[in-house]
């Protein structure tokens, strides 16, 4: 693998080329950061009792979750074509690590609202983890990589759900006591994220040449021309309807288990990590896929790729919202969850192909639209009159329509020759270095 080019494959093994080392510090970092942004989700049951929350009121933190990563998003993505992904990713991981470390002080409604907020920039990690593998591999493997990476940073999701109701036992069972127990709890994720911000500095690099040692002028325009395609707003409005799906799910579904078949918190929790966790080969898989249908049919068979997953989305999130045993509820939600990250992985399997200029913009324009999705789904839930089964069979209405809205992505004859060449060298690259 030369270190002057984007890497042609993914080995897993390897720690020591540019590329690779991007790859695994990308995944592990967006890992940290979902878990300090959904930390406080699995343990909302006990936080809600405490701080007496009405339905709305935890509506609406969960909002805040989301929210502020719409706005964080798009400027982390210009932040990365103007600075590189090194520096970004690194200060990202330094200042997010405080409000989720100190979320513990939030003593009422208005202040837990707050540091829901702020933790919300955090979410912009996800469009750094996918620009730095965006520019370490090529087009033949560039969806399965972004996939990777997003999937097992999304994994953080589903440890989540599994260990912080086991850190907030361990800390009744050393006598911190109910008032301090989910607040200490709060502060390993934030430790481990200011850690992982120094070490992303000094480990990574901005691309397979090296550090970016000076801004482009060009990238002071990549905003403006990534939202002057209509494709990146088409890709936002399906990436609302696969991702922020999922965000909502997250936020949701401990407490869902919890309401509806009174499961106890630590059997809920496991419950709903069985979602996340799916993330463990569920996103490569889309991503993968992806990758095979542009090798097979070019850019178009990417999108038609696309539009079949978030189908089946809609379909499998319409049974789940219907079923009322458990055994067909994790089911249902096993098969919600597969088809959901597979759109996922898809869609960031395109973005890279849009403009090859504005990577950063566009993944942060597309990666924004995935948390408007929550925002506009969270509004569903803090409604008192209107219960979580017929919230998400409305979700899964409107996924349905997102489906229809891939087919209107288009590529031109010239993008797909472009495209076609790119892939074609790539191949050859890796063929040349199987056979020597």
């Amino acid at each position: 693998m030369k270190t002057d080019a984007k890497a042609v494959r993914i080995d897993l093994k390897s720690f020591a080329p540019p590329q690779m080392r991007a790859f695994h510090m990308s995944w592990f970092a967006f890992f940290l950061c979902f878990f300090g942004w959904f930390g406080i989700a699995p343990l909302m049951a006990v936080v809600r009792d405490e701080l007496l929350l009405s339905k709305t009121q935890v509506g609406n933190t969960i909002i805040a979750s989301v929210a502020a990563t719409i706005v964080a998003r798009p400027i982390f993505g210009w932040l990365c074509d103007r600075f590189g992904p090194r520096r970004t990713y690194g200060w990202l991981l330094l200042l997010g690590a405080f409000p989720v470390a100190t979320i513990g002080l939030a003593n009422s409604y208005e202040t837990l609202l707050l540091f829901r907020l702020v933790i919300g920039v955090v979410g912009a990690s996800f469009v750094v983890t996918q620009f730095h593998t965006s520019v370490m591999f090529a087009p033949n493997c560039v969806g399965t990589a972004n996939a990777t990476t997003a999937g097992w940073g999304n994994v953080g999701g589903g440890a989540t759900q599994l260990l912080m109701p086991l850190l907030l036992t361990l800390m009744l069972s050393v006598g911190v006591g109910d008032y301090w127990s989910w607040r200490l709890a709060m502060v390993i994720p934030g430790v481990a994220m200011f850690v992982m911000g120094i070490l992303y500095m000094r480990w990574t690099v901005d691309s397979p040449s090296g550090n970016r040692t000076a801004t482009s002028k060009k990238s002071e325009s990549t905003l403006r021309v990534a939202a002057a395609d209509y494709r990146v707003w088409a890709l936002a409005v399906i990436y609302a309807a696969c991702f922020g799906v999922e965000l909502t799910m997250h936020n949701i579904a401990a407490m869902y288990f919890f309401d509806n078949f009174q499961l106890s918190l630590q059997s809920a929790g496991l419950a709903a990590a069985s979602f996340g966790l799916l993330n463990l080969f569920a996103r490569t898989l889309g991503g993968f896929l992806a990758d095979r249908c542009g090798i097979r049919f070019g850019l178009r068979g990417r999108v038609m790729f696309l539009a079949l997953a978030l189908l089946g989305e809609a379909l499998a999130l319409m049974l789940f919202s219907r079923m009322t045993a458990l055994p067909l509820a994790i089911g249902s939600l096993m098969l919600f969850g597969l088809c959901v990250q597979m759109a996922n992985g898809a869609t960031f399997s395109l973005v890279p192909l849009i403009n090859r200029k504005a990577i950063g913009s566009v993944a942060g324009i597309v990666g924004a639209g995935g948390n408007a999705g929550a925002v506009a789904a969270g509004f569903l839930f803090r409604s008192e009159s209107l219960s979580t089964a017929t919230a998400l069979l409305i979700i899964a209405v409107a996924v349905m329509a997102a489906s229809g809205v891939a087919l209107l992505i288009r590529f031109s004859s010239k993008d797909e020759q472009n495209a076609r060449a790119e892939m074609e060298a790539s191949l050859a690259r890796r063929a040349g270095m199987i056979a020597s």
